[in-house]
């Protein structure tokens, strides 16, 4: 629980309307951390916004195609022609060459349909209510907001690139303001055709619980992680100097008070689940003797955690922990909890690809979506994910990584690499409208 002094630090007088949607957790997470600056609590479309049952059965209907798509790409023979279909719905072009991509497309002028029939209708009549600004992790709201002249609007982007349909059909008429999580997809706006100055590159928000008041607690967890992650002593021989000089001395003494964790998790339709099971078998004997600890989360999904229970019923041990919660504020409180004693990351390039900011590293499982392809090309970029090799075999190839110092090495450049500072970025332009750049890597 944050103490009133830190939450004064980021809050000062801020207040906005904070509006996300139920596709997969990414949304969701993304204005998680912006939850005590929000008016009356974080809005989700379609649910708790004042919408009609019409408006909701709408809303519901998206989430259940994107669940249903996401789950098919598993199913074996003909998932992935089904999930091709959705793909191409929201296939993002190859960055380059760059090159100017504002001409509207399918996507835009469907979703102005959609709009223009009562979508978003709901929250455009609660936020009417009181004039602030409106703070957005889905492109529907900000789209809505803007036909009807809502000003301010700001939209988080929530992966390394996206589709144009994030884009009003005219950019240059649009007043939306963006908050983009890395480099890439700033540029990528800017081939929508969003002027520069619509654009704050601010990073992924990440939770201000897992940084602490100047980054300390992010600085002791590295700190620490950095040890578990190489038993040989090989990154530190080679990048200990770099360690102490960014993180301090005291945070690179080790204390050597839990044992190597490694965190599975599914997505928010609850895709992939199997792959946890298939880890956790190959890794059972570790498990058991306690030199492996293992989360296996579930995020809401009720069907997942007991596919997980079992597992853990399976191996008989105390080192498998199953995280599930009702709530999504529930889970993304216990999921955040549990990152401060991760060491590894493995989950499909989702929105959590920004969590390697913190140091961790990202083991990827194969991508979902068009968005998620990118992601993965970003982590590879900056050297701070890895694709998974065969599950089954995890405890050949992953204690191999770990032993010759190359999983540390992806924390450590994740870490200097990766924006940190999103949560805090954004309210400072929330609160100023402008936004403190820096060239530093702890003050990003």
């Amino acid at each position: 629980m944050k103490s009133k002094k830190q939450r004064s630090r980021h809050l000062k007088n801020i207040s906005a309307w904070v509006v996300s949607a139920d596709m997969g957790y990414g949304h969701q997470r993304a204005v998680f951390p912006l939850k005590d600056i929000s008016e009356e609590g974080i809005i989700t479309a379609g649910k708790n916004d004042g919408s009609s049952a019409k408006e909701k059965k709408s809303w519901k209907r998206l989430l259940n195609v994107y669940e249903s798509f996401s789950r098919a790409r598993g199913i074996p023979w003909v998932g992935k022609p089904i999930f091709a279909i959705f793909d191409t719905l929201m296939h993002i072009p190859e960055f380059y060459p760059i090159r100017n991509l504002s001409r509207s497309t399918y996507q835009v002028d469907l979703l102005e349909r959609n709009l223009n029939n009562g979508l978003c209708k709901g929250m455009m009549e609660k936020i009417s209510t009181t004039q602030l600004p409106l703070v957005t992790s889905f492109y529907a709201p900000a789209i809505a907001a803007d036909m009807r002249g809502y000003e301010p609007v700001f939209c988080i982007i929530c992966d390394a690139d996206i589709n144009r349909v994030w884009v009003a059909k005219q950019p240059w008429e649009s007043r939306i303001n963006y908050f983009a999580p890395c480099g890439k997809a700033a540029q990528r706006l800017k081939s929508y055709g969003v002027p520069e100055e619509r654009i704050f590159l601010t990073g992924f928000p990440l939770p201000l619980d897992l940084l602490g008041i100047n980054l300390a607690t992010v600085k002791s967890d590295v700190g620490q992680r950095l040890f578990y992650l190489d038993p040989n002593n090989r990154f530190w021989t080679n990048h200990g100097q770099s360690v102490e000089h960014f993180l301090g001395k005291k945070n690179s003494t080790f204390r050597n008070k839990r044992t190597l964790t490694i965190t599975y998790a599914v997505g928010g339709a609850g895709a992939q689940k199997e792959i946890g099971g298939r880890i956790a078998m190959s890794v059972k004997q570790k498990i058991r003797n306690g030199t492996v600890r293992l989360n296996l989360v579930a995020g809401i999904r009720p069907e997942v955690f007991s596919y997980f229970r079992d597992i853990k019923t399976d191996i008989g041990s105390g080192n498998v922990r199953v995280m599930y919660a009702e709530t999504l504020h529930e889970y993304f409180q216990q999921f955040n909890a549990a990152m401060r004693e991760t060491d590894l990351l493995w989950t499909k390039p989702s929105e959590l690809s920004f969590y390697a900011g913190l140091g961790i590293p990202i083991i990827m499982t194969p991508s979902i979506g068009s968005q998620e392809r990118f992601n993965r090309q970003w982590l590879y970029e900056i050297h701070a994910g890895m694709e998974q090799k065969d599950p089954d075999f995890t405890h050949h190839w992953l204690f191999e990584m770990l032993n010759d110092g190359h999983i540390a090495d992806m924390a450590w450049s994740g870490f200097l690499k990766a924006r940190k500072l999103g949560a805090a970025r954004i309210m400072e332009v929330l609160e100023t409208g402008k936004m403190t750049r820096s060239n530093s890597p702890l003050e990003r």
